[in-house]
């Protein structure tokens, strides 16, 4: 584990309930396959975020709707397992927590996804608990609760608090928090209004003024553009066992390392720590406390 100074990180958007198998390959039309493996977690962009964040050595609360169904019971559970903290928008709702059914390819740890996002269990900013930016050093919001995330950026920007937008694909309402990011670190897949291709999106966004921009593109290098200077970042090249949650666990380490680096530096690290998540299977393998770890990640 890491002996850093210890930072605070809110991480707002969808919290669900991931159930993973391990198949020779994506079913066909009626086919019926037995797995090798499977394993359950809560899931969710903001939440994987949330969990590298706080294994790395920080500590994470992240924000959303779950509720008093038994499912939320096990997301609270697995959450509380990695010590993140849980900000309930909904704590009263008793409707079952977005489920997430996902199959992982033995061979290529390609993963296919079927589940429900957060547009049933949107909240309103009027949700939001007092004094909920106290002490916060860096906010990650990723799309899922757009209503609530506008109204932490405008209050997290009079409060000089650094944004990170997880672009994974556009939502409408981005539009409106994209002017107050610090940070946006985009997909391949993401593409607001007008773009086709990663020039455009780059222009797009600097056009807002977001000083810090990052395009990932899996096992392809990072694209950047920090304070109009454009660069590339290299990625490991590894042998995927599971590429489900990589984004999400590369923006839980970005939120880490981008409080003790430079914008390079911290993409570099946070490159590093998501491939290494690569390799096992699952969100939670390559934080097991039986795997051996690298004495700066934490990771295996």
């Amino acid at each position: 584990m890491s002996t850093s100074p210890n930072y605070r990180g809110l991480f707002v958007g969808l919290m669900t309930w991931d159930m993973v198998y391990l198949a020779p390959h994506f079913p066909k039309s009626d086919e019926k396959l037995v797995a090798a493996d499977a394993t359950l977690a809560a899931g969710g962009p903001a939440t994987n975020a949330a969990v590298c964040f706080s294994y790395l050595g920080n500590e994470a609360t992240v924000m959303g709707s779950l509720g008093q169904h038994p499912i939320a019971h096990l997301i609270r559970s697995d959450l509380e397992s990695y010590q993140v903290a849980i900000t309930d928008l909904t704590p009263d709702v008793t409707t079952p927590p977005p489920v997430s059914s996902i199959i992982v390819t033995a061979k290529t740890g390609d993963r296919a996804v079927i589940s429900l996002n957060a547009t049933r269990t949107a909240s309103r900013a009027s949700a939001l608990p007092p004094n909920f930016l106290e002490n916060i050093d860096i906010i990650l919001i990723d799309g899922h609760q757009m209503a609530v995330a506008a109204a932490i950026s405008s209050l997290a920007k009079t409060q000089n608090i650094p944004i990170v937008i997880d672009g994974g694909s556009w939502k409408p309402g981005f539009e409106q928090i994209l002017p107050l990011a610090d940070f946006v670190i985009c997909s391949a897949n993401f593409f607001p209004p007008g773009c086709d291709h990663p020039a455009a999106v780059f222009a797009y966004l600097s056009d807002l003024g977001i000083p810090h921009i990052a395009i990932t593109q899996g096992e392809k290098p990072i694209l950047y553009r920090s304070n109009g200077e454009d660069g590339m970042v290299a990625v490991p090249q590894i042998n995927p066992v599971d590429t489900l949650g990589a984004g999400d666990i590369f923006h839980g380490a970005f939120c880490y390392y981008i409080l003790q680096r430079d914008f390079q530096s911290a993409l570099a690290a946070a490159a590093q720590v998501a491939a290494r998540s690569c390799e096992f299977f699952g969100t939670r393998s390559s934080m097991s406390a039986s795997a051996n770890t690298d004495p700066e990640t934490g990771l295996v």
